[in-house]
C-alpha cells in the first residue's frame, strides 16, 4: 500500500500552556493573559476582557499530534498567535515576550522533531533586538524563521526603520510568514466580524503593495516572504494595481519602476481561500510551486480538515505535492527527507 502524500501545513499557532502576568511582569496592562476554566478549555484574555476562546489543541503538542494523524497533517509549521506580537509595547517588553514565545516554540519543536517546524516572533518595533532576536532564532533555535504582523504600529513594510529586519532575513537564508494583525480601518468595522472577513485580505494587499511600491523586494532578491490566506485580496486586484502602476507612474512607480505583476514569481502565499474557484484561479495566478497548503489551525475561520480543498481539485500528481508539501519546504529552506 503506498504511503500518504506528505503534509505540511505552514499555518498554524500555539501557545504555552501558561506564561506569567504580563501586565506585572512589565509594570503596564495591554498583554494578554490565559484564564483555564475547564478540561481542555481557556479563554484569552485582554485586561481582564474576553478575546477568544481557545482549546487544548492550541497549546497540547500531543493533542495537536492526535488530531494531525487524524487528518493526514504529517508536519505543522508551529507560528505564534497575532495578537501575541506586542508591537505597541516597550520594545525591551516585546523582546522579552519574543524570546519567551520562541523559547517555547522551540521546545515543542525539539520534543517532536519530525512532526514540528517553527516560525518566531520578533519586537518588530526596534530593528537592533528584532535583528538579535532574529539571529538567535535561526543560530541557536533552530527555527526556520519568523512570523510578522503586516504593520507594525501603522508603519507599512517598506518603512525604513524595518528594513534593516528584511536585510538580515535575506542574509541569514531566514523565511517571513506575513500575517495580518490590527486590521485598517477596524472602527468601521465594530460589527459582523468585518474585520477577521473584510479587514484581513485588505491589510495583507496593503502589505504586499507596500513591499513591492516601496522597492523592498527589488533591493533584497533572495528574500523569503509568504502572505497568509492566500495573499488576502492582492491576487484578484492585481490588475487593478498593475493598470494604476501603468496610467499613473506618477504617483505609483515613484519608488520602484518595475511592474507588480513581475513579483508574482517572487512571492509565496498560502491556501487558505476556501473556495474550489478562488484557489483555481490562485494556482493560475501564482502556479502550485508559490502555494503552500495552510490551514489556520486550530481557529473556527480556518480549514477544518488541512489540505481537504486542494485535494478537492483535479490536480496533476506533481502539482498536488507541491501544494500540500513542497512549496512549504522550500519556503522554509527544508528538505523533504526528514520527514520520510
Amino acid at each position: 500500500m503506498p504511503a500518504p502524500p506528505l503534509k505540511v501545513d505552514l499555518h498554524t499557532h500555539i501557545l504555552p500552556e501558561h506564561w506569567p502576568d504580563l501586565s506585572e511582569r512589565y509594570g503596564y496592562g495591554g498583554f494578554v493573559q490565559l484564564q483555564h476554566h475547564g478540561p481542555g478549555c481557556a479563554r484569552m484574555l485582554l485586561d481582564g476582557r474576553p478575546f477568544r476562546e481557545i482549546r487544548d489543541n492550541c497549546w497540547d503538542p500531543l493533542r495537536r499530534i492526535e488530531e494531525c494523524d487524524r487528518d493526514g497533517v504529517q508536519v505543522q509549521v508551529l507560528s505564534t498567535v497575532p495578537v501575541m506580537f506586542s508591537y505597541w509595547a516597550k520594545p525591551r517588553d516585546t523582546h522579552d515576550l519574543a524570546r519567551l514565545l520562541n523559547d517555547h516554540l522551540a521546545g515543542v519543536i525539539e520534543a517532536h522533531p519530525r512532526r514540528f517546524l517553527g516560525l518566531g516572533t520578533l519586537p518588530m518595533q526596534d530593528a537592533e533586538l528584532a535583528c538579535r532576536e532574529l539571529e538567535r532564532c535561526v543560530d541557536e533555535l533552530g527555527l526556520c524563521g519568523v512570523q510578522i504582523g503586516t504593520h507594525v504600529n501603522g508603519w507599512n513594510l517598506d518603512r525604513a526603520e524595518l528594513f534593516p529586519v528584511f536585510q538580515r532575513a535575506e542574509e541569514l537564508g531566514a523565511a517571513i510568514f506575513v500575517h495580518p494583525w490590527e486590521m485598517l480601518g477596524r472602527e468601521r468595522m465594530p460589527r459582523y466580524w468585518l474585520p477577521w472577513l473584510v479587514g484581513m485580505p485588505a491589510e495583507t494587499t496593503l502589505a504586499i503593495c507596500s513591499l513591492i511600491f516601496g522597492g523592498v523586494l527589488e533591493r533584497l532578491p533572495r528574500l523569503r516572504l509568504c502572505f497568509a490566506h492566500g495573499g488576502g485580496s492582492f491576487p484578484y486586484t492585481l490588475g487593478r494595481i498593475e493598470r494604476g502602476f501603468v496610467c499613473r507612474p506618477d504617483l505609483v512607480a515613484v519608488d520602484n519602476d518595475v511592474n507588480p505583476r513581475g513579483y508574482l514569481t517572487r512571492l509565496y502565499v498560502d491556501s487558505l481561500v476556501h473556495d474550489p474557484a478562488a484557489l483555481r484561479f490562485l494556482i493560475e495566478r501564482f502556479g502550485a510551486e508559490r502555494i503552500a497548503l495552510g490551514s489556520d489551525y486550530p481557529f473556527p475561520l480556518g480549514e477544518a480538515v488541512p489540505g481537504r480543498l486542494i485535494e478537492s481539485l483535479e490536480l496533476a500528481p506533481v502539482h498536488r505535492s507541491r501544494l500540500l508539501a513542497g512549496t512549504a519546504l522550500e519556503f522554509l529552506g527544508v528538505g523533504r527527507e526528514r520527514f520520510l
